[in-house]
């Protein structure tokens, strides 16, 4: 009998409480505060915790004990947030989940610093989990982290581009986001010694739900409220960066609209005041809806993925899961 979607969501909730819990008190007592309290800043302002989740539930579906996974869990969050501190830093971000972003609270040399203690520290943590599979673990983390970066570089590379098409902005986000949670998948699974099908089906249906998550991100950036969103709201626009909506936009535009998002992008970016022309235009060019589209057609990508998992009894979580991330507003 499958759990109600109220018990999937306190679930959730439980083990997110736990990863807040445990990253609280994860780099207490270390020397020197200078170096450790900013890497604990940036882990006590608490996001979804998606990463850590998908690490102990996916040991979960691969009849794994979660606690056997905690500390990968954890390193998996770390990472995460080594990497946000960085983008920060290379987006020049004001805010982060609503607060203050690393650097603009200390500074430049502190926030890089910080974010890669963290690195080091995630790995310190890994390896606590390491009793079986260590070596196929260690390499699929490191993978992840290798993909990430070279993302994060095409992202940087489009920035200085006029012609990225859609098909290249998918590479890069698979890279950016989506190889992330495919990580995470496949951790939960090698350390919980499941079969080579099971480690497929979970790591295909985290890299879908990533490729989905982060064109709803570039949707929220348009259409969401700043406070529910935690970062301000068309901040990609005043970025000038090269969204799936711009990149759609871009297709379909012709007129003034056209001339307005070539301005945009010779102009890296569009003042504060612009983010609500370019929000109305991307609805009267039908991108808003050509994003809904795409984010449906990767989480039911996801969905067949997970279909083909071997324990039955663990499927209805991950379509749960699939279903809350593409509802929701931040």
């Amino acid at each position: 009998m499958k759990k109600s979607n109220s018990n999937y969501a306190l679930l959730y909730e439980r083990e997110r409480n736990k990863v807040n819990k445990k990253l609280a008190v994860a780099l207490k007592n270390r020397k020197p505060e200078s170096l450790y309290k900013p890497s604990d800043y940036i882990l006590s302002n608490s996001g979804k915790r998606l990463r850590p989740i998908l690490v102990l539930f996916s040991a979960k579906a691969s009849n794994g004990n979660m606690n056997s996974v905690f500390n990968a869990a954890l390193s998996v969050e770390m990472l995460h947030n080594f990497t946000l501190i960085h983008d920060d830093i290379m987006d020049n971000a004001d805010l982060r989940r609503g607060k203050k972003t690393l650097h603009k609270l200390y500074d430049l040399n502190t926030a890089i610093l910080a974010g890669d203690s963290l690195l080091s520290v995630a790995y310190e943590y890994l390896l606590k989990d390491c009793k079986v599979n260590a070596r196929e673990a260690v390499s699929a983390f490191t993978e992840g982290l290798i993909e990430v970066c070279e993302g994060q570089s095409l992202d940087t590379d489009f920035e200085k581009r006029n012609d990225v098409s859609l098909d290249e902005y998918i590479v890069m986000i698979k890279k950016k986001t989506a190889a992330l949670a495919k990580m995470c998948c496949k951790l939960g699974a090698i350390l919980s010694d499941a079969k080579q099908s099971d480690i497929k089906a979970l790591s295909d249906y985290g890299l879908n739900l990533g490729i989905a998550f982060q064109i709803q991100d570039d949707l929220l950036d348009i259409i969401g409220e700043e406070k529910d969103f935690g970062k301000t709201v068309g901040g990609d626009l005043i970025a000038g960066k090269k969204t799936f909506l711009v990149i759609k936009a871009l297709e379909k535009a012709k007129g003034e609209y056209k001339k307005e998002l070539l301005k945009m992008i010779k102009n890296k970016g569009i003042k504060p005041e612009k983010v609500n022309y370019f929000k109305q235009m991307f609805i009267n060019l039908g991108v808003v809806e050509d994003a809904k589209k795409e984010i449906r057609k990767f989480t039911e990508k996801a969905l067949r993925s997970i279909d083909r998992l071997s324990n039955k009894n663990e499927i209805s979580f991950f379509y749960w899961l699939a279903d809350s991330l593409i509802e929701r507003n931040k």
